[in-house]
């Protein structure tokens, strides 16, 4: 997770529930409760959260205005990255795509479903490629690695 995401992801949770503990936080996000700590304590040093105590060990988090500056700034961030993430798969995709129709294949294989598949197969409905989602061994098979696919055309084609 990116620093971007992880404090985005950070400052909505204190906003869904400013009462929430360290240990919600760590949970939620996938990380230690030091870490949670340590994110917590760059936040309110920059100004951008502020902490009460409720009780001896219970505090109260306040997205402060600046935090809530940040947290769109960050949003942002996060979108065109996601953006740039998505135009990088589909013309991975459309290069593929291309090799798979200049061999002669009007169709593919390939498995998972995890994002990068998932724009994977959009492309395919768009290009008016087939895409099976068993092994066949007369079909290219499409891998899938970070934003880059690989095509494993059948032997002999």
């Amino acid at each position: 997770m990116s620093e971007v995401e992880r404090d985005l992801q950070l400052l909505e949770a204190l906003e869904r529930d400013p009462e929430v503990t360290q240990a919600g936080l760590a949970a939620q996000l996938g990380v230690a409760v030091g870490s949670v700590n340590w994110y917590l304590k760059r936040l309110i040093r920059k100004g951008y959260v502020k902490v009460t105590h409720l009780q001896r060990r219970r505090m109260k988090y306040f997205v402060t205005p600046e935090g809530l500056a940040l947290k769109a700034r960050l949003t942002m961030q996060y979108m065109k990255a996601s953006l740039r993430v998505y135009r990088e798969l589909r013309e991975a995709a459309q290069e593929v795509l291309s090799q798979v129709r200049q061999a002669g294949h009007s169709a593919v294989w390939t498995l998972g479903h995890d994002e990068a598949i998932e724009i994977f197969r959009l492309t395919c409905l768009e290009e008016d490629i087939e895409v099976f989602n068993e092994p066949s061994p007369a079909l290219p098979e499409v891998q899938v690695e970070g934003t880059r696919f690989t095509v494993i055309f059948p032997q002999g084609a």
